[in-house]
């Protein structure tokens, strides 16, 4: 088990991660093309389609790559990745709960929102992957809601070190002061429990993670709804 992991995603101000001491973490989880920023990450976790070109040509014996037989089985401890969100940063963030166990799991360049001019990216401009349109991202507070939650369940409180506006509803925290942060509140366990139970009932099975197969049995009103009740438990948490 471990205390503080920190996870690095490709929003432009993942940069500030290269500018702290790593005695703040215990793990750094770089997410796709986030493992440039600092080499001293313990984890690169990215999906089966990220190009072969951008993954690093050397993995020390203290590294580890986390592939999609690694975090499928994770998300799905949670209720699969259609209800988890189908985008790297949440895909992660249950990753690393599952697997890490930490006590604090901070975010940095994960943020989700997108400039209109400049860099969308910490290594220039690419496709903003959270917000293109698909039925497992209809709303990224809500889904941050949920993974907060869960992870709360675990025994693990989920925090944003971005300053800047995010879509991610975790609070925010400065990383000087990760040692000190209160741990998460379990207290609306009765009703997760019973949300996640309606989770299932819809049916939305996908082992493999690959959600995407059985769209045509997926009906987004009924996600909405979802998202919905996760965003009511957290904002009376």
């Amino acid at each position: 088990m471990s205390d503080v992991v920190l996870i690095v995603g490709s929003g432009p101000n993942a940069l500030v991660a290269a500018e702290w001491g790593r005695h703040h973490f215990d793990h750094i989880v770089a997410i796709n093309n986030a493992w440039r920023i600092r080499d001293d990450w313990s984890h690169l976790i990215y999906p089966e389609d990220f190009p072969l070109e951008r993954r690093p040509a050397v993995v020390t014996s203290e590294q580890s790559v986390v592939v999609h037989t690694d975090y499928v089985p994770q998300n799905n401890a949670f209720g699969g990745v259609l209800f988890a969100g189908g985008t790297m940063a949440f895909t992660a963030g249950y990753w690393a709960v599952g697997a890490l166990r930490p006590r604090v799991l901070a975010f940095i360049g994960c943020d989700m929102v997108y400039p209109t001019d400049g860099r969308t990216h910490f290594y220039g401009t690419g496709a903003a992957d959270p917000l293109r349109d698909d039925v497992s991202l209809q709303c990224l507070e809500a889904k941050s809601a949920r993974l907060a939650l869960l992870a709360a369940q675990s025994g693990c409180l989920c925090v944003n070190l971005s300053g800047d506006a995010s879509r991610l509803v975790f609070p925010k925290h400065a990383v000087e002061n990760l040692t000190n942060v209160a741990g998460p509140d379990p207290s609306t366990s009765e009703a997760i429990e019973e949300l996640r139970n309606a989770e299932a009932a819809l049916g939305y099975d996908a082992p493999s993670g690959r959600y995407w197969e059985i769209i045509d049995r997926i009906d987004r009103e009924a996600l909405a709804k979802i998202d919905a009740q996760w965003l009511s438990i957290w904002n009376s948490n």
